[in-house]
């Protein structure tokens, strides 16, 4: 996004120099170079991580519930030359983690699922629960405590399909895996549907430290940004009326074990919802 605006800016000065607004092209090219160094420094992009991930562990506080329900979000697939489908880049610091969190719930003797979301969002072929799922088991998740959502195509959608399958299980503990930079939206959509998780962030990034703008920062500066864009559109809609109503907190009273079952690793072919 900041590349692509500081490309329009650098062509629009050009243009106004080469057609005689010299003056005017002058002060566009130097806010091209303001803006790419604004993107590219430190300081601004790891402002704006800092806004997002500040206060965020890697760890479950507390003690284990008699029934929990841990939720993984989907960061992508990626197609690889032989044509099977593997974890995107960016997907395999949350299955490690929400692994790792599963094992301790499961260590502690309570009853523990992975409930893992995500659809086929960039047209791989295969949905990212049943891609992720498969690493999962491989990693000592028991498919029995597996959970597959695998309609959604986007973090609202993760938090509304996600609602019915978690009240199907009633837990009493929830715990939401995701990346730190990503983690604020995904509570404020996991609110709006009345799940209120406990967060563990999947890793932290960061800025890098120069003294000239670097196409890493302009990267980090992007993924912040459409973050912060992310969670300005929630409020708007919400203003507007565009939002559905939010709906009431989910139910995390226990219940008896025999009302309280849901099917292990299921998926659902409902079409998706815009």
């Amino acid at each position: 996004m900041s590349l692509g605006v500081l490309g329009i800016l650098l062509v629009l000065g050009l243009v106004l120099a080469w057609r005689g607004s010299r003056r005017t092209g002058v002060a566009v090219l130097l806010l091209a170079l303001g803006t790419l160094w604004g993107v590219g420094y430190r300081p601004v992009p790891q402002r704006m991580l800092d806004g997002l991930q500040d206060g965020l562990s890697t760890q479950v506080s507390g003690t284990w519930a008699p029934r929990n329900a841990i939720i993984l979000l989907g960061a992508g697939t990626t197609r690889v030359p032989d044509g099977t489908v593997e974890p995107s880049f960016y997907a395999f610091g949350r299955i490690a983690r929400a692994a790792a969190v599963y094992q301790q719930c499961h260590a502690s003797g309570n009853d523990c699922k992975l409930l893992v979301s995500g659809g086929d969002a960039v047209h791989s072929g295969r949905a990212e629960a049943l891609v992720y799922s498969d690493l999962l088991v491989g990693m000592g998740v028991p498919r029995s405590d597996l959970v597959l959502e695998s309609r959604s195509l986007s973090t609202w959608q993760n938090a509304q399909f996600s609602r019915p399958l978690l009240a199907a299980y009633h837990p009493q503990k929830l715990v939401l895996v995701t990346s730190g930079m990503h983690m604020r939206r995904a509570l404020l959509y996991f609110g709006h549907f009345g799940m209120h998780p406990e967060p563990v962030r999947a890793d932290l990034l960061r800025a890098r430290k120069g003294w000239l703008p670097s196409s890493w920062n302009a990267m980090v500066f992007d993924l912040a940004l459409h973050e912060y864009l992310g969670q300005l559109q929630f409020r708007y809609y919400n203003l507007t009326g565009k939002n559905p109503p939010p709906l009431p907190p989910l139910s995390l009273a226990p219940v008896p074990a025999a009302a309280a079952t849901v099917a292990p690793a299921r998926s659902s072919s409902v079409p998706v919802q815009e």
